[in-house]
């Protein structure tokens, strides 16, 4: 270890070699310490940090992201991650040393998922294939900025999946009737439907709704909070995100439907849940009302899909859609763009006699 005088300014350097993570040879060079003791440590200092690297396993580091992360993360989204952790990522990297963990593994277990099939033949959907290397790279994110790890090898072996699904199911506003006529026998799956489809709700929002939440004088519900079933308990908490936390205004029709919903409850209380049906019974009832209606089958949460349909095409701006949907309009654009055909072949048109206008002129 050598410091240098720099003669012609009366200040040290120090100069000198080492072999960075990936075992390539550079040169440090650095400037203007005040003594030779200052530059030397600095070196010192230099030489440790390269060397350090993260000597845990993964399983152990695990267990530190755990105590790290999960008590920031909304109860839901740390189950999510927890299950991806536990049946995806351990399995497969759970002994391997954290600084040992290189491009090349994270490609294997890549081809490993790529490979998956159930006990159907089918694969993992691409976007779950992307939510699983978003955890995983997470994960490594988390171990550079905080544990010393030198580097994230998720990012060199490069993406995996998809983050925006091949398509996105919705019915049209004449397939939806079709369905709910269909459903009309039972109240609970009837009003569950109307209020998810025409006030655009997730499930979650839905089943957290009590009746302190409408106003019927304003003709408003309010959504405060969403609702999840967790090993068998019961949970409530805060919306999704702060853009989810909203007042949404409802056609006079629906209004009526729900206050003759909660008089058929009979003796239910301000905070009590009006829909304590599951995702389920959900899921099940609409497999029922497709099948009968004739329609073709989606899922639960299509129905919110299907609600923006509706908006766009009855003209409704990105900014209106999204504060009744609880997204940022930038959402909106970005995940219905396929849905907006009809406006773009308006401003197609509008250009066209645009143009014509101004050539009329000249």
């Amino acid at each position: 270890m050598a410091a240098y005088k720099d003669e012609q300014r009366g200040t040290w350097y120090v100069s000198f070699h080492y072999y960075d993570w990936t075992g390539k040879n550079c040169r440090k060079v650095k400037r203007g310490f005040k003594t030779k003791r200052e530059a030397t440590e600095w070196e010192h200092h230099f030489r440790m940090k390269e060397a350090a690297d993260l000597d845990m396993t993964f399983g152990e580091f695990v267990q530190a992201y755990t105590r790290d992360m999960k008590p920031k993360l909304k109860h839901n989204t740390w189950l999510t991650k927890e299950h991806i952790l536990r049946t995806k990522l351990l399995p497969y990297f759970e002994n391997k040393k954290m600084y040992d963990i290189r491009a090349k593994d994270i490609i294997q277990w890549q081809n490993e998922q790529i490979s998956y099939r159930d006990e159907k033949g089918k694969p993992y959907a691409p976007t779950y294939l992307k939510t699983l290397q978003s955890e995983l790279s997470a994960l490594f994110n988390h171990a550079v900025r905080f544990y010393e790890l030198k580097s994230n090898p998720v990012v060199k072996a490069g993406p995996l999946g998809k983050g925006k699904a091949e398509e996105m199911l919705f019915w049209t506003k004449e397939e939806y009737l079709k369905f709910i006529e269909a459903v009309k026998d039972k109240p609970y799956s009837y009003q569950a439907f109307q209020i998810l489809y025409w006030c655009g709700l997730r499930v979650g929002e839905l089943l957290a709704l009590t009746p302190a939440d409408f106003n019927f004088e304003k003709q408003t519900v309010t959504i405060s909070k969403t609702f999840h079933r967790s090993k068998g308990r019961d949970i409530i908490t805060s919306p999704k995100t702060k853009k989810s936390n909203r007042t949404i205004k409802m056609p006079p029709f629906l209004c009526e439907e729900m206050q003759e919903y909660i008089k058929m409850l009979y003796d239910i209380k301000p905070d009590e849940r009006l829909f304590t049906v599951t995702k389920s019974y959900l899921n099940h009832e609409m497999e029922r009302g497709a099948k009968q209606a004739g329609v073709k089958k989606i899922r639960v949460h299509d129905i919110r899909h299907s609600a923006v349909s509706l908006l766009i095409n009855m003209g409704f701006s990105v900014l209106a859609i999204g504060e009744r949907m609880g997204h940022e309009a930038e959402k909106i654009t970005y995940r219905y763009a396929h849905l907006f055909p009809t406006v773009q072949t308006e401003m197609a048109e509008r250009l066209e006699m645009e143009r014509m206008t101004k050539e009329t002129n000249y």
